[in-house]
């Protein structure tokens, strides 16, 4: 185990830095801060869902954020999806996200775990991602992910608030997606729940709070059913 340890340790220093590089005391944090931050809720009206408010800090949002301008994922307004198939053709910064997630599921002592172990344990831990850019106003209608995708889905939010909403035939459940959080979705939540987000006429409420909107990107992980060609 302490092996597997020290290798993800080495993957996840890929993106997100070592201890060394944050030692400043600005915004960055050791591997250890880190972890103590993992803190995941059960949303509890939706069997499977899972979130995770401060997931990544300012500092490793920025990175990843600044590593899709870099490739020029978004050249124009009219071009605000990016879709990766394969570990070969996933960003760099994929596989330690991956890994990371795995991590911070393995360090909980949630029963049972955000992820169940049929999904945890498995190799890869997803094999595609889509990238989305969304302008103030901008949301996705209510769906649920193509059958094409296995089950266990990571989604996280980076840059502005927004409000997600779960719902099935009788019950909306509203879940605040802060930048830097992530949701995982498995069971109910990923089969059987349509998830949307509504930000108009550009703005949403939250707790009787207007949250201010900005552009929003969110990075969506899966792995593709052992039965897609």
């Amino acid at each position: 185990m302490r092996e597997e340890e020290e290798e993800e340790k080495a993957v996840l220093e890929q993106i997100f830095g070592s201890s060394s590089e944050e030692s400043d005391g600005s915004d960055g944090y050791s591997d250890g801060e880190r972890e103590g931050e993992w803190e995941w809720e059960s949303i509890s009206e939706v069997k499977g869902l899972w979130l995770c408010p401060n997931f990544l800090s300012p500092r490793h949002q920025s990175r990843i954020l600044a590593s899709i301008q870099s490739q020029n994922w978004f050249p124009s307004p009219s071009i605000n999806q990016a879709m990766r198939f394969g570990l070969q053709h996933l960003p760099s910064w994929a596989p330690p996200l991956a890994h990371s997630i795995r991590r911070s599921i393995r360090l909980q002592a949630h029963n049972p775990p955000p992820f169940p172990p049929h999904i945890l344990h498995r190799e890869p831990l997803f094999d595609q991602m889509i990238a989305n850019v969304y302008q103030p106003g901008e949301g996705i209608c209510a769906h649920v992910d193509l059958l094409r995708f296995d089950d266990g889905i990571a989604i996280l939010s980076l840059e502005s608030d927004c409000v997600m909403h779960f719902t099935n035939a009788s019950l909306s459940v509203p879940v605040l997606l802060t930048p830097g959080s992530l949701i995982l979705m498995s069971g109910e939540a990923r089969y059987h729940w349509k998830h949307e987000i509504n930000r108009s006429p550009e703005f949403q409420i939250w707790q009787g709070r207007q949250l201010t909107q900005s552009k929003r990107t969110s990075i969506t992980l899966r792995k593709l059913s052992p039965s897609t060609p």
